[in-house]
């Protein structure tokens, strides 16, 4: 299954700056397949370490070793010759052996000529915690569930991104044909989602009843992360949240909180189980802003909106039918719109920074973003009602040299506002 940060792997290979790596995200995102399949394109050979599975050399290393002997024990371990970049080391689960965490400052400083790839399905949890933790001597990638164009390219249905235009070059609608196909698959997208699993398995046998039981055995493992990582009050708190996120989502304003998971909640109660959920790469948080200035992260409030990382697994805990794939608009419109606002959230953030702006109550833009030195406000329309009451106040207030409203609607331009559809969200970074 191609991946777009594949690129960015070979990018690291080749760079001057190359230092260990670290590719984070949430579990099951397909870390372990990317390494594997870089190392075997990439490189003469490979070592690979689960350090969850192999318990002998996690007790080899536990001790404060040097990089040099954890070359030769690898070398032992695995009857390779580990050769300064043409091997490259892979060290899977590296959460589990936090010595080995360590040693990747080491391996930076003596033998950068070794070639080191980690990843760990709750190596955000076990980074937040760690006390020597090797700060500017690693570099970092995250891994998201599939985006939507990676979905396609996995449909092979990838030549219709030719028909998109660049924005650069001025707005352009495309032909319906082409439009209503697109839209259909983006149907599809919302309730399959991008974890590789679901894809994959949708892409051989195209039954969405397999993937809905895909996504609830992987809703299933994250609850079982909770309380395996963490303290028994700590794993009910995170669990609490957790399952509220579709109920924040179903208001109108989808707002964060606490007094939401229980009437009694206090902020100061759930932090830690709210940054958890975040380490692990399970929820995104998109705050709001008190104004849209550049740096906007200086101008958040304490207002938030708490989305699932995975649309598709969103559905599964709303149990959406999957009957609605067969219905024109209904799976857009689900629940409030809520499963497409979280379906752009989850497309932008790889490259962007979000926020929202919202004014006392009269009026609320989804999404405000910077690309360049520009600052756009960006309305998310899951219906069929197209209007942009919001952006008119935004607009009122901070003329913007352009308002942007994503929805089923093809490509357009009407004086300052421009209309982009919804499978053609990541076009907002050619702004």
């Amino acid at each position: 299954m191609k991946r777009e940060l594949y690129r960015s792997l070979v990018a690291w290979k080749h760079s001057d700056r190359r230092k260990p790596l670290i590719l984070r995200g949430a579990r099951q995102t397909g870390k372990t397949y990317l390494l594997k399949e870089f190392a075997n394109h990439e490189y003469e050979n490979h070592v690979y370490v689960n350090f969850e599975d192999n318990s002998g050399m996690s007790d080899a290393l536990k001790e404060d070793i040097s990089a040099e002997r954890i070359i030769e024990y690898l070398e032992i371990w695995s009857g390779k010759t580990i050769v300064p970049e043409k091997t490259l080391i892979v060290f899977d689960e590296i959460q589990s052996s936090p010595q080995t965490l360590k040693a990747l400052k080491y391996f930076n400083e003596q033998l950068n000529e070794y070639h080191i790839a980690a990843a760990g399905s709750l190596l955000g949890i076990a980074l937040a915690g760690a006390k020597s933790f090797p700060v500017g001597k690693v570099n970092f990638l995250d891994l998201y569930p599939l985006s939507f164009h990676e979905f396609l390219t996995a449909l092979k249905k990838d030549n219709l991104l030719g028909v998109l235009p660049d924005m650069r070059l001025g707005v352009k609608a495309i032909p319906d044909v082409f439009h209503t196909e697109l839209l259909e698959l983006l149907k599809k997208y919302c309730f399959i989602g991008g974890m590789p699993e679901a894809v994959s398995d949708y892409v051989e046998n195209r039954d969405v009843k397999r993937v809905r039981e895909i996504q609830v055995e992987l809703l299933r493992s994250y609850a079982n992360d909770f309380a395996k990582h963490s303290s028994p009050s700590e794993a009910l708190k995170i669990k609490q949240i957790w399952e509220s996120i579709p109920l924040h989502l179903s208001k109108e304003n989808r707002s964060f909180v606490f007094s939401a998971i229980k009437h009694s909640a206090r902020a100061r109660e759930y932090e830690t189980a709210l940054q958890w959920l975040q380490d692990a790469g399970l929820i995104l948080k998109v705050r709001s802003l008190s104004k849209p200035l550049v740096p906007l992260n200086a101008y958040t409030e304490k207002a938030f909106k708490i989305y699932l990382f995975d649309v598709g697994l969103l559905g599964a805990m709303t149990h959406l039918k999957q009957e609605t794939i067969a219905f024109r608009n209904e799976l857009f419109t689900h629940f409030k719109g809520a499963l497409i606002e979280n379906y752009a959230m989850q497309e932008l953030n790889p490259s962007l920074q979000l926020y929202y702006w919202a004014s006392r109550g009269k009026a609320e833009v989804d999404l405000v973003i910077n690309v360049g030195d520009k600052i756009y406000p960006v309305e998310i329309k899951a219906g069929l009602n197209r209007k942009a009451k919001s952006l008119k106040s935004y607009d009122e207030k901070y003329n913007p040299a352009r308002l942007v409203r994503c929805s089923l609607g093809n490509f357009s331009m009407s004086g300052k506002l421009m209309d982009i559809p919804l499978f053609a969200m990541d076009r907002l970074t050619q702004l």
